[in-house]
């Protein structure tokens, strides 16, 4: 139990609390104004003093750590059957100091200064059996995550919900947190998330096979090992023809020359074959050409002799003769000229074999040798291909994890799921256990009671709290007043509870006073009965006058320190922020 909060502030009004119910109230006094709202008396802040001292983080913003930043707040608390008294302030917010009481058998032989962390491990192994050690998962319960359940926080929405105290916390933690403090299986959600996790990491990986990528966009390990086999298939073929290649330097050179040679050739074919045609022309004149007859010359003449009356006339015979003559003088010409030109084509002929066997010569090392440039292109593509056949063959084992991770993860939710069944049925007098304990909470303060229902999910156990009545904040807050009492009484009977529970204002919100004096009572009573420590924090003018069963004195159960925010200094640090 919490027997006292103090610190070195002059004005913080000191709390002392007894075992059972205890009632802090915050006063309204007839000085108070309209614009003093009993809300900044300090109920709230007592819930943030706890938390702080009992390990909480404490970001720049907190009070803890600015207006309050010089300041030591401390708690007298129980630690199993020991007395401690535990100090924090926000200039050494990472330490905290635990004094344990003169004549107690301590966990600490003396004072001692921890770190948060530290602090955080022994108070979630004495209050909650967590044994966790460090850097091990992060998917167990902490004392950090099961801790706002016995003292809930307003600010963080620790009464929206039953199950669920703070609107940051996500659906996974929250099944862990409750299945721990249920005695279920909390490994069970554990695994789910781990789960999700390696699945949300395989759609991560699949996301980045195709981004990026040198190849085509290919995730199905099929069509990935397809596009390998080919790839290498080309690499190995380029790789072989590269090995037997031979580098010639002159490679270019003899490549001009061939050039050179093949241009000459076709230059000396072309010339032959004019040298042809004029052979074969030269050979139809000669055949062709026939002499004139002598009637023909007479013909001619006569009429020359018309023509030039003055020129002598000759012989017949003399002029057949010249005409002969000039005629085998043309044909000797022609043949001369046909001599000539298949004297040339001869040698063109000669030349052309003298050429094309050194173009010969040269395309037989050529065929066997290549240039450097060649060489160093095809190193370039086998380069690129063995690169892209690298890729393909990380992708190929990237795209085969990815389909056994996702084919494994549906086989194991599979399996969870049924685990999930399975804890829920072996353990039906844990929760048939919880169930009446739901039900006579909730029958004490309506007349419909209320249930509770524990049943499978996808993603682990699902708890459900339901009491009968219209959709409103009040029957919200007493389904989570009706749960946290359940969970103290099933904490308290194994010994996995810190010996306290506790609420402020704000649990009543929208509950009349009626409920009110029945939830009190029924506090006062469970407290008792399962011998742990309830503190509430309560506005005056809310507390019931009536409604209790005879013998019932509320006014026993209320602190002699009572807050009231009619004057500065009434608050629990005794001045405004």
């Amino acid at each position: 139990m919490i027997h006292e909060i103090s610190s070195d502030l002059d004005s913080f009004k000191n709390l002392v609390f007894k075992p059972g119910l205890n009632l802090l109230l915050a006063e309204k006094t007839p000085e108070s104004s309209d614009l003093q709202s009993r809300n900044s008396a300090g109920k709230t802040s007592m819930v943030e003093l706890l938390h702080f001292v009992f390990g909480s983080s404490a970001p720049q913003e907190s009070i803890f750590r600015s207006a309050l930043r010089e300041r030591q707040f401390s708690v007298s608390v129980d630690i199993g059957r020991s007395k401690y008294r535990v100090t924090r302030s926000g200039d050494s917010h990472g330490q905290i100091l635990v004094e344990p009481s003169i004549d107690s058998t301590s966990f600490l032989t003396d004072s001692s200064a921890l770190s948060r962390e530290e602090w955080c491990k022994i108070l979630g192994e004495r209050w909650f059996g967590l044994h966790q050690k460090k850097g091990t998962d992060t998917h167990l319960p902490t004392f950090r995550s099961l801790m706002p359940y016995i003292v809930r926080r307003q600010q963080s929405g620790g009464f929206m919900q039953a199950t669920r105290h703070s609107t940051q916390q996500p659906e996974w933690r929250q099944q862990i947190s409750i299945c721990y403090l249920l005695g279920l299986d909390w490994r069970i959600p554990a695994k789910l998330r781990e789960l999700h996790e390696r699945s949300r990491l395989s759609d991560e990986l699949r996301q980045a096979l195709v981004t990026g990528s040198l190849v085509k966009d290919w995730t199905n390990s099929g069509d990935l090992r397809t596009a390998l086999a080919v790839t290498e298939s080309r690499a190995d073929q380029l790789r072989s023809r590269l090995e037997n290649f031979q580098v010639l330097p002159e490679y270019e050179q003899l490549e001009i020359e061939a050039s050179e040679i093949s241009n000459e050739v076709s230059e000396l074919s072309l010339e032959n074959v004019v040298d042809q045609g004029l052979i074969e022309e030269l050979s139809s004149s000669i055949s062709e050409e026939i002499p004139p007859g002598i009637d023909d010359l007479k013909e001619v003449y006569e009429e020359v002799g018309v023509v030039l009356p003055e020129l002598p006339h000759r012989r017949f015979s003399e002029v057949e003769a010249f005409h002969q003559t000039i005629i085998a003088n043309r044909r000797a010409h022609l043949q001369r000229e046909i001599d000539a030109a298949e004297e040339r084509i001869k040698d063109r002929n000669g030349r052309k074999t003298e050429i094309d066997e050194r173009r010969q010569q040269i395309m037989g090392v050529l065929d066997g040798h290549g240039a450097l440039q060649q060489y160093t292109a095809l190193r370039e593509e086998l380069g690129r291909l063995e690169s892209q056949c690298e890729e393909l063959r990380s992708r190929l084992n990237a795209a085969e994890k990815l389909e056994r991770t996702k084919a494994e993860v549906k086989i194991e939710r599979a399996k969870l799921e049924q685990e999930v069944h399975i804890d829920i049925q072996e353990r039906d007098v844990l929760i048939n256990d919880l169930i009446v304990k739901f039900e006579e909470l909730s029958s004490s303060l309506y007349e419909h009671s209320g249930s509770i229902t524990v049943s499978a999910s996808k993603s682990g156990p699902k708890i459900t709290t339901v009491i009968d009545g219209e959709r409103s904040k009040g029957i919200t807050n007493m389904q989570i007043f009706c749960f946290d009492l359940a969970l103290a009484e099933l904490g308290m009977k194994k010994a996995h509870w810190p010996g306290f529970l506790v609420h402020d204002s704000h649990i009543f919100d929208g509950v009349d006073e009626r409920q009110i004096a029945k939830a009190l009572q029924l506090g006062a009573r469970k407290a008792r009965e399962c011998e742990f420590q309830y503190i509430v924090a309560l506005n005056s003018d809310a507390l019931p006058k009536s409604g209790f069963e005879d013998g019932f004195l509320i006014e026993d159960y209320v602190l002699d320190t009572q807050l009231t925010d009619a004057t500065e200094t009434g608050g629990l640090f005794g001045f405004r922020f």
